[in-house]
C-alpha cells in the first residue's frame, strides 16, 4: 500500500513525537485524524515503522483497546496488513505465550472487557494459573519491554476517569489516543491530520449536504431546516430519488458503485423508535417495492441483522439500511452517500460521528470524480433544529445552496486550469534506481570498497548501542578487537536504519522509497561484482554496512538523491487545462451569510462578514450595473472555480482571480481584489508573479478573439472604501499602493 501525503507525513509525526515522549514515563500523544482518513492504516504503518527504525535496545510492546467489537476489526486490518511482514504480531489475551506480551507484540482488547461499571472482569481477577493482566503486565515488563497503550476512537466510552482507570492498570510507558474528535484533556503532543488535506485526496466527499434544494435558515446559532413540518414520508421519498440520480451518474462514470442509503434509528430502545421503525419498512415495501425478501432491504440492529453479509461490497444489491447509531461505530460501508434522520431521532446535535459513515468516497484510488454530485453525501432529515457540535462537522456539512441563473447565462469558455496531484517529490520513482547505478560508476564506487571482511566490527553501530550486550547477540575477540556478529534480522534493522538516515530529511522513509535505495544497491552489486541479492545477501549487507564501506555508500546515495532532486523538478507539476464556466451549483456552510444581490449569476449569494475589500467591491459593482449584464465571487479550490498558472521559485502554482464579470458589450473582466495593506505586505512575495501571468493570459487569450481586461483592484481609499476603484496595469514585480502610478480607474 502506498500511503497518501497527509498519511506519510502523519506516521512520521508519530514516530518522532512517540520516540521523543517515551524518554519520560507516563506522557499522552493525541491523534486527531477525521472519519475516513484511515486512522487504522496510519496506525499500523506507525507501528511497523516504529519497531523498524527503533534501535533494538528498546524493545516494546504495544495493547490496544477499542470499544464494543472495534477491537476484533483493528486487528483482523492490522493482521492483513502485517502479513507480508513478521516483525510484529496481532494478538488477543488467550494467544498470549509465556504469560506476557512480546517485542513488538500487539495485544488487543476492547473497553468493556476489560472494565465494567461493576468492577473488573476475569482478565483483572488473579487466578491459579497467574494468568491475569497484571501478571502478564509484570512478565512483560520483567523481560525489559516498555509499553505503549493505544486507545482507538478515545471519545467513545474513556472519559477522563475511564482514561485515568486505563493508565493505572496498564501504568503504560505512553498514551496514544485515536479519534477523530478527541476531548483534549492534557496532551503532552498532538499529531493532526489535516480535513482539507484528506478531501484533497479524494479519500473522503468534498462536502455533506443538508437538504438539498430545500431552504436552511438560521435563527439563534442553529440550522431550522426546510423539511421540519413535513412527514418521515416526504424524507423517504426525497432520498429514493437523490439515490437514482446518484446510480445513473455513476454508471456515466462506468462504475458498478450502487449507492446505499442509511436510515439511522435511535440508539435508545423506546415503543415509538420500534413504531417508527416498522413504519420505514411499511413505506419502503409499500411505495418502493424495497424489502429485506428481495435483498434490498438491510438491517444492521442489535437484535436483527438481516442482508448485511456483503453490505459494504460496492455493487452490493441492497439499496437502504435501517441501522442505530450505537452499532454504526467503526463500521464502514464507503459506498453509503445518503443518510436518513427523523424527527423521532430527539437528537438535536450533529457531530462528525453522526456523518462519519457517508464521508468515505466509494473508490478512493480512483479519488473525486467528473461528475460533481458524486463528490459529495446527503443528508436528509424533518428535525427541526439542529446544532452542528464540532469543527469538522461545520466545515463538512453544507446548509446553503446557490443556483446559476441560466436565463440571464451565455457560455464564456474561459480556459482554466487545476493541478494533478504529483508524488515524485518526495518520493523515490524507479529513476533512482538508474541514476544510482550511473553516479556509482562515474564516482569510481567499485574501486573504493574493501571486500574482504570478516564481520562487523562496533565502530559501524556506535549510534545503534546495545545495554545488555550478553543478551541479544555473540562477542567474538579476535587479536584484541571486539566484534559484534548480527544476526538477519538484525543486520535488516541496521540496514534499514541506514537507508532511513540517507533518504531524509527532503524524501519519506516509506516502504517504496526505501524498497528503491535497496534495489539500487542490490543492483550495483550484481552489475560491479556480479554478486546476486538471492544467493549473498549477507555478505552484501556486511560490505555496505562496514565501517570501511559505509560512508562511500552514503555519498553515493546523497549524489544520487541531488541528482535525482534535479530531474524530477525539471519535470513541470501536471496542470490540466480544462474549458470553465460558471458552475450550476454551489454549496456553502453555517459560516456564510445570505444576501440577495440584483446582478449576482449565482442566486442566493452567500458570503463571509470578514470580507471587507470583496464586499465593498460587490457593492461598487450593483451600483455599477447600468453597463454590467452579471458578476461572479470566485473560490479558490479545484476545478470548480476558475485559476491560471503561474511561476514562483522555481515551481507553478494556480491564481484563483476574486471576481469574475461580463458587461453587456461582451468584455469579461478578471479582478482580484487587495487591500492597501495586502498590496504593501512585503512577505507576500508572490503578488508580482500572479499579477504578471493575469496580463499575459488575457493577452494571450485576446489575441484568440476574446475580450478580456482586469488585474488586481484596489480603492484608493483603503480604509472606508469610498474613493474610486482602480486596477493595475504596470508590470507584477513593482505593484504597490504607496502611489496610483500604473493604475488606472476601472470604469464600467
Amino acid at each position: 500500500m502506498i500511503l497518501k501525503d497527509y498519511q506519510e507525513k502523519a506516521v512520521m509525526r508519530l514516530v518522532d513525537s512517540s520516540r521523543i515522549l517515551l524518554k519520560h514515563k507516563g506522557k499522552k500523544l493525541i491523534f486527531k485524524s477525521p472519519t475516513g482518513s484511515g486512522k487504522t492504516i496510519m496506525m499500523a504503518e506507525f507501528l511497523k515503522r516504529y519497531v523498524q527504525l527503533t534501535e533494538s535496545k528498546e524493545m516494546t510492546s504495544f495493547i490496544w483497546i477499542a470499544p464494543r467489537q472495534l477491537h476484533i476489526q483493528s486487528k483482523d486490518k492490522l493482521d492483513k496488513y502485517f502479513e507480508d511482514t513478521n516483525i510484529i504480531k496481532c494478538s488477543y489475551f488467550e494467544e498470549l505465550e509465556e504469560k506476557k506480551i512480546s517485542e513488538n507484540e500487539v495485544l488487543f482488547f476492547n473497553w468493556e472487557s476489560i472494565y465494567r461499571k461493576d468492577g473488573f472482569n476475569v482478565y483483572i481477577r488473579e487466578n491459579e494459573q497467574e494468568f491475569y493482566l497484571s501478571k502478564v503486565l509484570d512478565n512483560t515488563r520483567e523481560q525489559g519491554n516498555k509499553i505503549i497503550l493505544i486507545i482507538d476512537e478515545s471519545h467513545y466510552g474513556t472519559d477522563t476517569d475511564n482514561a485515568n482507570k486505563l493508565k493505572e492498570v496498564f501504568d503504560p510507558e505512553l498514551t496514544i489516543e485515536v479519534s477523530a474528535t478527541p476531548a483534549f484533556i492534557d496532551p503532552d503532543e498532538i499529531v493532526s491530520v489535516d480535513i482539507d488535506d484528506v478531501k484533497e485526496e479524494g479519500m473522503i466527499k468534498k462536502s455533506i449536504i443538508l437538504n438539498e434544494d430545500i431552504e436552511n435558515s438560521i435563527v439563534h446559532g442553529n440550522i431550522v431546516t426546510g423539511l421540519s413540518n413535513d412527514a418521515d414520508e416526504l424524507v423517504i421519498e426525497i432520498a429514493i430519488k437523490k439515490r437514482e440520480e446518484i446510480k445513473l451518474l455513476f454508471k456515466k462514470e462506468k462504475s458498478n458503485v450502487n449507492p446505499l442509503i442509511v436510515i439511522q434509528l435511535p440508539s435508545n430502545i423506546r415503543q415509538e423508535h420500534e413504531d417508527l421503525k416498522n413504519n420505514i419498512i411499511k413505506i419502503l415495501k409499500d411505495k418502493y417495492g424495497i424489502t429485506t425478501e428481495n435483498g434490498r432491504l438491510g438491517i444492521y440492529l442489535s437484535n436483527e441483522h438481516q442482508n448485511i453479509e456483503t453490505i459494504s461490497a460496492n455493487n452490493d444489491v441492497t439499496e437502504v439500511l435501517l441501522f442505530k447509531q450505537g452499532i454504526a461505530l467503526g463500521w464502514d460501508c464507503p459506498r453509503a452517500q445518503i443518510l436518513a434522520l427523523f424527527r423521532e431521532w430527539h437528537s438535536e446535535e450533529f457531530s462528525v460521528q453522526t456523518v462519519g459513515r457517508i464521508m468515505r468516497m466509494p473508490e478512493p484510488d480512483k479519488g473525486h470524480y467528473y461528475s460533481e454530485a458524486l463528490n459529495h453525501a446527503y443528508v436528509f432529515t424533518n428535525l427541526s433544529n439542529i446544532n452542528l457540535k464540532d469543527e469538522i462537522a461545520k466545515d463538512m456539512i453544507t446548509i446553503f445552496t446557490s443556483k446559476r441563473i441560466d436565463d440571464n447565462y451565455q457560455d464564456i469558455n474561459l480556459k482554466s486550469y487545476y493541478n494533478i496531484r504529483q508524488r515524485e517529490k518526495t518520493r523515490l520513482s524507479p529513476l533512482f534506481i538508474k541514476q544510482f547505478i550511473k553516479i556509482a560508476d562515474e564516482t569510481g564506487l567499485r574501486s573504493k570498497l574493501k571486500l574482504e571482511l570478516k564481520s562487523l566490527t562496533t565502530k559501524i553501530i556506535s549510534d545503534w548501542i546495545i545495554d545488555d550486550i550478553d543478551k541479544r547477540n555473540s562477542i567474538n575477540r579476535d587479536g584484541g578487537t571486539v566484534d559484534l556478529i548480527l544476526d538477519e534480522m538484525q543486520m535488516q534493522l541496521r540496514f534499514n536504519h541506514f537507508i532511513v538516515d540517507c533518504l531524509k530529511p527532503s524524501y519519506y522513509p516509506e516502504d517504496r522509497s526505501v524498497g528503491r535505495v535497496k534495489e539500487a544497491i542490490y543492483k550495483f552489486f550484481e552489475n560491479a561484482l556480479e554478486m546476486n541479492y538471492s544467493y549473498s545477501q549477507d555478505e552484501i549487507l556486511k560490505i555496505v554496512l562496514s565501517d570501511q564501506n559505509i560512508e562511500h555508500f552514503k555519498n553515493a546515495i546523497n549524489i544520487t538523491k541531488d541528482k535525482y532532486k534535479e530531474i524530477v523538478e525539471i519535470r513541470e507539476k501536471e496542470i490540466r487545462e480544462i474549458e470553465w464556466n460558471i458552475p450550476q451549483t454551489i454549496r456553502f456552510n453555517e459560516k456564510y451569510f445570505r444576501e440577495e444581490l440584483k446582478k449576482c449569476i449565482v442566486k442566493p449569494f452567500f458570503a463571509i462578514r470578514d470580507w471587507n475589500t470583496e464586499l465593498a467591491f460587490i457593492d461598487f459593482l450593483e451600483r455599477k450595473s447600468q453597463n454590467l449584464d452579471w458578476w461572479f465571487k470566485n473560490g479558490d479550490r479545484d476545478a470548480v472555480y476558475f485559476a491560471i498558472p503561474y511561476d514562483f521559485e522555481n515551481d507553478k502554482y494556480l491564481f484563483y482571480v476574486d471576481f469574475i464579470i461580463k458587461m453587456k458589450d461582451g468584455r469579461i473582466g478578471l479582478f482580484d481584489t487587495k487591500s492597501g495593506q495586502t498590496l504593501n505586505d512585503s512577505k507576500l512575495k508572490d503578488k508580482g508573479a500572479k499579477m504578471d501571468s493575469l496580463m499575459k493570459y488575457i493577452e494571450d487569450n485576446n489575441k484568440r478573439g476574446k475580450k478580456l481586461f482586469g488585474g488586481i483592484v484596489t480603492n484608493t481609499d483603503q480604509r472606508n472604501y469610498t474613493g474610486s476603484w482602480i486596477y493595475y496595469t504596470g508590470k507584477g514585480k513593482d505593484i504597490k499602493s504607496t502611489d496610483f502610478k500604473d493604475w488606472s480607474v476601472l470604469e464600467l
